[in-house]
């Protein structure tokens, strides 16, 4: 199995800029869909939710409450993805786990430890 640590979050201010970066320990790593997951103070771990994904070919996808803010990438020669999260909101203050996209998480076994950002108005 694989293993995901998440760096990079902490305190900004709302219209503020954070670049969070996982560093994945996994075979075969550009075969992989990745996404950062987002789970909102105080909420279960069932409603972590994915908030940008970037295919293995390199296209994105992003919900509907980060468009146009954040943007995702990934190196494949290192191992990483990286989130670049800009105008930050208060509604942004969150724990930041990177993964792979649906079954394939399996393959990773648990979850990192995440990444705190907290957005102060």
């Amino acid at each position: 199995q694989g293993r995901l640590v998440e760096s990079g979050g902490g305190l900004a201010q709302s219209g503020g800029s954070l670049r969070l970066s996982c560093a994945a320990t996994i075979r075969a790593f550009s075969i992989y869909d990745m996404g950062w997951y987002r789970q909102a103070p105080g909420a279960p771990d069932l409603q972590r939710k994915l908030i940008a994904e970037i295919e293995s070919g390199g296209s994105t996808n992003y919900a509907d409450s980060v468009k146009g803010r954040f943007t995702i990438s990934r190196d494949n020669t290192k191992n990483m993805v990286y989130l670049q999260m800009n105008d930050l909101k208060p509604e942004d203050t969150a724990v930041y786990y990177c993964n792979a996209v649906g079954s394939a998480r399996a393959d990773f076994g648990s979850w990192g430890q995440g990444t705190q950002v907290t957005v102060s108005s």
